[in-house]
């Protein structure tokens, strides 16, 4: 009877704490597949076995990224993300004259990659200096993917 009762309380505690952080489940294990499959699985949708069971369907799929890309699983997708995709177009088709431009520290090219990047003309001065003293690290070597290129000038934006 008192093995019962402990676990009568136990459950008890668990579903009133559930219910009380019900709603901070999607903030703590953000949008997806697991997100949506097992918020409505259980009434405790802020419990640790319910808010587990997304995290884990939503890194074991990978899906919060295409969701966040595509604006689906209930994600939302990126006001900037536009501009970044056309940027990482811009960057992928002018990579060596972006290479070369970075090195001299001035150029037509970087003048248009700053102006994808809204980088206002008094900041840009800056901007080119951070990359020109920052060019190893942003090609790491001749086969850098354009990517990582835009990650690291946008690194690098984010310290000017």
């Amino acid at each position: 009877m008192k093995r019962f009762l402990a676990l009568f309380v136990a459950v008890s505690v668990m579903l009133v704490v559930g219910i009380a952080f019900a709603g901070t489940a999607k903030d703590n294990t953000g949008c997806g597949l697991g997100t949506m499959l097992w918020k409505e699985s259980s009434s405790a949708d802020g419990s640790t076995v319910s808010q587990s069971l997304q995290a884990t369907t939503n890194g074991t799929f990978g899906n919060q990224t295409f969701g966040i890309t595509s604006g689906t699983s209930d994600c939302k997708q990126p006001a900037k993300f536009v501009e970044n995709k056309k940027l990482q177009e811009f960057v992928s088709s002018n990579l060596d004259t972006i290479a070369k431009e970075i090195a001299i520290g001035r150029g037509e090219t970087l003048d248009a990659m700053a102006e994808l990047m809204e980088i206002s003309a008094p900041q840009r001065a800056d901007f080119y200096a951070k990359l020109q003293t920052g060019f190893d690290k942003i090609f790491t070597s001749e086969k850098v993917e354009y990517a990582a290129v835009v990650d690291s000038i946008a690194a690098a934006y984010s310290q000017i």
